[in-house]
């Protein structure tokens, strides 16, 4: 299926990002948060990553993991992901609206469409690559046509990228730590040392 078959039109791009401001405490709460981790952690990661972002790709299947097993599951660092759009976006909002339609999945189904990322980039396939990640999650055809031409879905993954867009973000990975932005290597001992220092604050 070629792109233009399907009714993704993501708006609202062109909107020039304004400098972020470095704040001290953990970021406010966004409509559309998806969270790993106990809210009593600690530490506050935020990431605003990219479906389609190859270096997100990246650090989210190699460094993510890392941090999720010495971090996220013993309690001191809770990890809050933001959906951003970068090009291709019809395939960045197409995967989140995707992650978002298999109930309790969404992280797995996300870091399944990292990993099948540049795979599917080499096929050229955008749309059936993701439509095979939904058959692999028991959508059948016609529940992933109606999935990528939801306008609620549509809508809602565009309201999330405007809000990125405002609070500044104008890239992918960006990250937070415990509000502050983070401008360092996302590298695995980088990051723990990052995390330590959060926690002492």
């Amino acid at each position: 299926m070629a792109l233009d078959r399907r009714a993704l039109l993501v708006s609202g791009l062109a909107v020039t990002a304004s400098a972020s401001a470095a704040r001290a405490a953990p970021l406010p709460p966004a409509p559309g948060d998806m969270v790993l981790g106990s809210a009593k952690a600690p530490v506050q990661l935020v990431v605003y990553a990219s479906a389609s972002c190859p270096h997100c790709a990246h650090w989210w299947t190699t460094v993510q993991p890392q941090v999720r097993k010495s971090f996220i599951d013993t309690g001191k660092v809770r990890l809050v992901f933001r959906e951003f759009l970068t090009p291709p976006v019809e395939f960045a909002a197409a995967g989140f609206i995707l992650a978002r339609r298999i109930p309790g999945k969404y992280f797995e189904v996300l870091t399944t469409i990292f990993q099948k990322q540049e795979e599917i980039y080499r096929s050229d396939k955008l749309f059936e690559g993701l439509e095979a990640i939904g058959k692999q999650y028991g959508l059948t055809d016609e529940q992933f046509s109606a999935a990528l031409n939801d306008e609620a879905a549509l809508k809602a993954v565009n309201a999330r990228m405007a809000k990125g867009v405002d609070d500044g973000i104008e890239g992918t990975p960006t990250f937070f730590v415990n509000g502050a932005p983070y401008d360092h290597s996302a590298d695995f001992a980088v990051l723990s040392k990052a995390f330590a220092s959060a926690a002492k604050r």
